[in-house]
C-alpha cells in the first residue's frame, strides 16, 4: 500500500493501472497500423481551350473521358458517366455544348448545334430559359471539374 498526494493506492490499483496503460498502448498501435496511406494531392488541372470539333471527341466511347460544355465552360463529367456517357439518358450532350438543351429543359438531339458550325450564342432564349441554364451551370460548377473553355472552331 502506497500513499500518493494523500491517496492510498493498493497493489490492486497499481495492477489495474498497468493493465489500462497496456491496453491504451495496444489500441493506439493498432489504430495507427490501420490508418490509410497518406493521400497525394491530385495532379493540377491546366485549363485548355476546346473548339466544338475538338470537344466532340470526348464522349466516353472507348473509355475516353466524358466532357460537355455549358455556357462556355467545359466540364469533365466522367464521374457521371452513367448519365452522360454511352447508353446514359443524357449521352447526346457528351462531347457537345449542352447549353441550349439545358436552357429549354430538353434532352432531344434537335437542341444540339452542329459542332462544325459556330457556337450557339443563345440569343433567342427568354429570361426563364436563361435562368434555367445558369442554374445548370451553377450545378456543374459545384459538382464537376472544369477542364477548359469552349472557343470557336477558327480560334484554335
Amino acid at each position: 500500500m502506497t500513499t500518493f498526494l494523500g491517496i492510498t493506492i493498493t497493489a490492486l490499483d497499481w495492477t489495474l493501472l498497468l493493465i489500462l496503460v497496456l491496453l491504451v498502448r495496444r489500441v493506439g498501435s493498432q489504430s495507427q497500423a490501420q490508418l490509410p496511406p497518406p493521400v497525394h494531392p491530385p495532379e493540377p488541372i491546366v485549363l485548355r481551350t476546346f473548339t466544338p470539333i475538338q470537344l466532340s471527341a470526348f464522349t466516353g466511347k472507348d473509355n475516353s473521358p466524358v466532357y460537355m460544355a455549358v455556357l462556355g465552360k467545359v466540364y469533365d463529367v466522367s464521374p457521371g458517366r452513367g448519365f452522360y456517357g454511352p447508353g446514359g439518358p443524357y449521352e447526346n450532350f457528351a462531347g457537345r455544348d449542352a447549353s441550349r438543351g439545358l436552357s429549354k429543359q430538353s434532352f432531344d438531339s434537335d437542341m444540339l448545334v452542329d459542332p462544325a458550325g459556330p457556337i450557339d450564342k443563345l440569343d433567342d432564349i427568354d429570361a426563364e430559359e436563361r435562368d434555367a441554364v445558369r442554374e445548370w451551370a451553377a450545378m456543374f460548377d459545384g459538382k464537376y471539374v472544369q477542364v477548359g473553355t469552349l472557343v470557336e472552331n477558327n480560334a484554335a
